[in-house]
């Protein structure tokens, strides 16, 4: 079912746009580099560029926006519409493409929450989406997530004037729920440390009517993703654009019920008097998601696939090469489900300890950018450009060498 699914998904995608505007088909040079501009930018402001050697994290700029994503981009700049026509299009575009009911492109992962929580709360009253935070008369006051999934995220939620109510048992959730009750939340990256695992949270939030969101913001790959969370049953789903979908990092997707998703429009932009009001998505980035989901739908998944862990067996294997350090690959189960690298060392043969290592990785030229704690340095491959995880095995032998001897 999977299977046909995509290959559906890959022919919806080779059509042309609602508009008429351009289809796919041009621009399907998904490998190439971006096209570099005659000036060096960054250069003149005195900023040093680096190998993301860590992945999408919002203060490394997240990732590098795919070449179709500027090109539409760049189209959508030289020309007005109307900001509420071009999301009404966009939105029914990508509820196409994804298979889900509504869909709304917002200014990253946060802004979804805080508008598909805005949502809920409002519904389709827009006197209501002016009260918020402020004036909650007339409306649920409380949202219930599991304890092991508050995290700072969770403020998005916090935006609209609500309380949070954390539970761990699914009988502290049914105890929990109450006329006040608006919303039930699930952070997906956190799905397995929590007690209520989804088909549990999902029966809950049926018996009781109760609306259900999840976040979902680092979690594509894999593509089957995009429409898991409303098959199974949430009613709103949130997304990172400027992760493992590669378009603009300011970007987000809502998607879910129609009815939630027109409601979470009443507080975003142009509408002025409402929480959403700072959350500007302009014509240029609402118009290149659209484009950055097209294209990832066509992608060759398979083929992606092997490169990373082709990337990551060569720095593995100069890793390796250096007595006394263990890299391990391994695929995180759930967010920023790659290909990943975690190398640890015996620091009585190789004396740096982690942080040094990623310094010197930093410092050093090229400057790499790196993750992991005070055991380990971790590394992904997924936003390099292609042949640059040679310089990363190499940087990488090169100080564990120095440090061994």
């Amino acid at each position: 079912m999977a299977t046909k699914r995509r290959d559906l998904l890959r022919q919806l995608a080779a059509l042309p746009l609602v508009g008429g505007m351009f289809g796919t088909a041009a621009f399907r040079a998904a490998d190439r580099l971006p096209v570099r501009p005659g000036r060096d930018y960054y250069k003149e402001l005195g900023l040093r560029t680096f190998i993301n050697a860590a992945g999408t994290y919002t203060a490394l700029t997240g990732c590098l926006i795919t070449p179709e994503a500027v090109d539409a981009y760049n189209y959508a700049s030289g020309q007005y519409v109307t900001l509420d026509d071009l999301q009404d299009k966009v939105g029914e575009r990508l509820a196409e493409l994804i298979g889900c009911e509504a869909a709304t492109v917002t200014a990253g992962a946060a802004s979804a929450i805080t508008l598909g929580t805005a949502g809920v709360l409002t519904g389709l009253d827009s006197k209501k989406a002016s009260r918020i935070p402020n004036d909650m008369t007339g409306m649920k006051t409380e949202v219930i997530i599991q304890k092991s999934h508050v995290i700072g995220y969770a403020h998005a939620i916090k935006n609209c004037g609500v309380n949070i109510i954390e539970i761990e048992t699914l009988k502290e959730l049914e105890d929990a729920i109450n006329e006040k009750t608006a919303m039930l939340w699930f952070l997906n990256a956190n799905n397995f440390l929590g007690k209520i695992q989804y088909k549990e949270f999902i029966e809950v939030g049926k018996k009781h009517g109760i609306p259900m969101m999840i976040d979902c913001a680092a979690d594509v790959p894999p593509v089957e993703n995009l429409w898991k969370y409303t098959d199974m049953g949430f009613d709103l789903v949130c997304f990172s654009g400027g992760k493992g979908l590669r378009g603009p990092q300011s970007c987000g997707l809502l998607l879910g019920r129609k009815d939630l998703i027109a409601a979470a429009r009443l507080s975003a932009p142009p509408r002025g008097d409402t929480v959403g009001r700072g959350m500007k998505v302009n014509k240029e980035e609402i118009l290149a998601m659209m484009i950055a989901v097209e294209t990832y739908l066509n992608r060759d998944h398979e083929k992606e696939w092997k490169l990373w862990e082709s990337q990551i067996q060569l720095i593995h294997d100069h890793a390796a090469s250096v007595a006394g350090v263990t890299p391990e690959i391994h695929v995180p189960e759930i967010a920023n489900h790659v290909p990943s690298l975690r190398i640890r060392w015996d620091q009585e043969k190789v004396k740096i300890t982690p942080n040094e290592v990623r310094q010197a990785l930093r410092n050093g030229h090229p400057s790499i950018e790196t993750v992991g704690g005070g055991e380990s340095v971790d590394i992904t491959t997924w936003m390099m450009n292609p042949g640059e995880e040679r310089a990363v095995a190499r940087r990488v032998k090169e100080i564990l060498v120095a440090a061994a001897s």
